[in-house]
């Protein structure tokens, strides 16, 4: 097999034909985060950017773009291309929010004005998508029997979370990415469980194979986040605290991003 048909067989043929992700693609796409993660932090600090509450609030807008532009795409508002769907469209919410950032620091700086500009930033681009969404709702096609499912399984999920932060203190500390983790399972869950969707990701899909139920999620989900979270507060614990909230962001967004469009693709009846 040659470079090209390699290539093809792993990352553009799984995308032309929806297949989801493969044990080879995975791998590579989880380095390139991994080095994009540790080339970000490293920008921020050169820009004296800190990595905190204020500047989680103005990353919101750009991590909720991500979810709604798929969950777009499969409804049929967005064409389908290598830049809509993942991993592309990621890398393209990533490039406007890295423009963005570099943007609004350039003209303002990293002071306080900088985290409300950056926030409305993305807001308009939000709201652009919207824009797109609304005058095209004659190819959405509205399922609301999905919180029949979603809002007693996200209860029960996130009920588990609060009692186990009541007995393990480094989930209590990190309880925000339980939280959000569990509620990415849950849209997993309901998705698979009730309504016919799949799984795309490698190991979940092999678990969920294995045990003959989306359910298994929920102990993926617990048994790869706390050692991660573990090592963090514990091990690194004497690394930049920029690093480690940078790299607790991006686990968040892991969470939150695909779990977002899990639910608005059922919603939307993608």
């Amino acid at each position: 097999m040659g470079l090209y048909e390699f290539f093809y067989e792993y990352f553009i043929r799984p995308i032309q034909e929806n297949q989801g992700y493969n044990p080879v693609n995975t791998v590579v796409y989880a380095i390139i985060l991994g080095i994009a993660v540790l080339l970000l932090y490293r920008m921020l600090k050169r820009m004296e950017i800190r990595v905190d509450g204020r500047f989680f609030k103005a990353l919101v807008p750009y991590i909720v773009l991500g979810p709604l532009m798929r969950s777009m795409t499969d409804v049929g508002v967005l064409p389908r291309t290598y830049l809509t769907v993942s991993p592309g469209g990621y890398f393209v919410i990533a490039a406007f929010a890295i423009a963005s950032l570099y943007i609004v620091w350039r003209h303002v700086g990293p002071g306080e004005r900088f985290y409300p500009l950056y926030r409305d930033f993305g807001w308009v681009l939000v709201g652009g998508l919207l824009f797109l969404l609304v005058i095209n709702l004659d190819k959405v096609s509205f399922n609301w029997e999905v919180f029949k499912y979603f809002i007693p399984a996200l209860v029960i999920a996130e009920g588990a979370v609060w009692l186990l932060a009541k007995k393990v203190p480094v989930i209590a500390d990190n309880s925000v990415l339980f939280y959000t983790h569990f509620y990415d399972a849950t849209t997993t869950f309901v998705g698979i469980q009730f309504f016919g969707y799949w799984e795309q990701h490698v190991l979940a899909r092999w678990l969920i194979d294995t045990f003959g139920t989306a359910a298994i999620m929920y102990l993926e989900k617990f048994l790869i986040l706390l050692p991660v979270v573990w090592i963090l507060d514990r091990w690194m614990a004497d690394e930049d605290p920029d690093l480690i909230n940078f790299v607790k962001l991006t686990v968040f967004i892991l969470g939150f991003g695909p779990g977002t469009r899990n639910l608005l693709i059922m919603l939307m009846g993608g």
